[in-house]
């Protein structure tokens, strides 16, 4: 067995992964991964870099960069134009970015699944009543930490408001899932409120930052000055964005959840451990 698999092995038990993601000082660790990752020395970079694809599957074979002065500047890496185009259906919504699909399904009620058997308020998630969302469907998508970090527009749209809610860190994987309740609405995340498609239909894209640099960053928006001066408080926004758009990026391993009302359904094929692009279909429009 190569070092490699060894450590994958034993750290890829779920109470040691557990362990070593979250109960380390996760503030403090976040902050401190989150410099280092930002050192503009080569021999640094290209050290931090090789360490983190050991551990991580790392594809760049689309990145528009090969040299890349910090490992954060390899991690928030662009990609080269058409490499994730968005089905032009438009009756399909697509993906905001790379990810695995983890809980989805159909919104009867206030409370939906952040896995098996650990359901959580919406209400609390997004800060306000979720009673229009109900009838709708849900896509809960896990980026880790060697997929591509940028998120884009599900279709044309225009983003209304955005609220940020300052908050914790935890890891997002499924060790974490499985023991740490409400875990989503604990986390350092923004509720993007669109309207999207022909029909100016109203959805929620809400980004989770996550434990080793978090963060969450918005192009039509000063994120980190704005919205952490405003708190929670709703920030009006008149953002236009073309299918396929690019929106922000996570400065670090998340997840996103996307909220549809009545109307959709999730398209053929996504369901829990689907592993989608950026641009691919997630929901379709329902005639009638």
């Amino acid at each position: 067995m190569t070092l490699r698999a060894s450590i994958a092995r034993m750290t890829g038990a779920a109470p040691v992964n557990f362990a070593l993601t979250n109960r380390l000082p996760r503030r403090w660790l976040t902050q401190m991964v989150g410099r280092l990752s930002k050192i503009e020395n080569p021999w640094v970079a290209r050290a931090s870099i090789a360490t983190w694809r050991f551990f991580a599957d790392v594809d760049l074979s689309d990145a528009t960069e090969r040299n890349y002065r910090s490992m954060h500047a390899c991690f928030t890496r662009s990609l080269r134009p058409g490499s994730r185009p968005a089905d032009p259906d438009p009756a399909v919504w697509c993906s905001p970015s790379d990810g695995i699909v983890g809980a989805c399904g159909a919104i009867d009620s206030d409370m939906v699944l952040q896995a098996k058997g650990h359901p959580y308020p919406l209400s609390e998630l997004i800060g306000g009543s979720s009673d229009w969302l109900h009838g709708g469907h849900y896509v809960t998508l896990r980026l880790t930490s060697g997929m591509y970090h940028r998120f884009h527009a599900p279709h044309d749209a225009v983003v209304e408001q955005v609220r940020y809610f300052p908050g914790d860190c935890w890891n997002v994987n499924a060790p974490a899932l499985d023991r740490v309740d409400r875990l989503y609405c604990r986390n350092e995340r923004a509720v993007l409120r669109l309207t999207a498609g022909p029909d100016a239909q109203p959805m929620l894209l809400v980004p989770v930052a996550a434990i080793l640099v978090a963060g969450i960053r918005l192009h039509f928006l000063d994120t980190p000055t704005l919205l952490r001066e405003r708190g929670s408080a709703p920030v009006a926004c008149n953002a236009r964005l073309a299918k396929g758009e690019e929106m922000g990026w996570f400065e670090h391993g998340s997840t996103i959840i996307v909220l549809v009302p009545k109307g959709f359904t999730l398209a053929p094929g996504v369901a829990t451990g689907t592993k989608l692009r950026a641009g691919q279909a997630l929901f379709q429009r329902v005639d009638g």
